[in-house]
């Protein structure tokens, strides 16, 4: 099961990846080129939210307990992974990488270049 240190240095480890604490001293948030690709709550609650294609969102949400809409972001376009429940660590590397996909998908193309995409996915 991954904790919050896990999640942290997974989604770190993506390229330009940064993080910061924009909302509160509880809200950990990491970004790629100043995008918002993740949000992870330290307040013990062991929730991590990102981003997701919308018609994937929901085939999550009807397919794992753990997985919710995000609470305080577009219901849409976020959701909220429950790291305490029973979904592995390799599924939610997954769900981080296609969040970050997500994100840079609509950046500049400069930016994109710059993270090694040429084109558009």
């Amino acid at each position: 099961m991954m904790n919050i240190e896990d999640v942290r240095e997974y989604c770190l480890s993506l390229p330009m990846a940064t993080e910061d604490f924009p909302f509160d001293d509880t809200t950990l948030v990491f970004r790629i080129m100043n995008k918002i690709f993740g949000l992870l709550s330290l307040d013990g609650s062991m929730y991590f939210a990102v981003k997701c294609e919308p018609e994937y969102a929901i085939e999550l949400r009807e397919r794992y307990h753990e997985i919710q809409p995000a609470f305080h972001m577009n219901k849409r376009h976020w959701n909220q992974i429950n790291l305490s429940g029973a979904l592995s660590d390799d599924f939610i590397q997954s769900l981080i990488r296609h969040s970050y996909d997500q994100v840079a998908k609509k950046l500049t193309r400069q930016d994109r270049e710059l993270l090694g995409i040429t084109k558009r996915r």
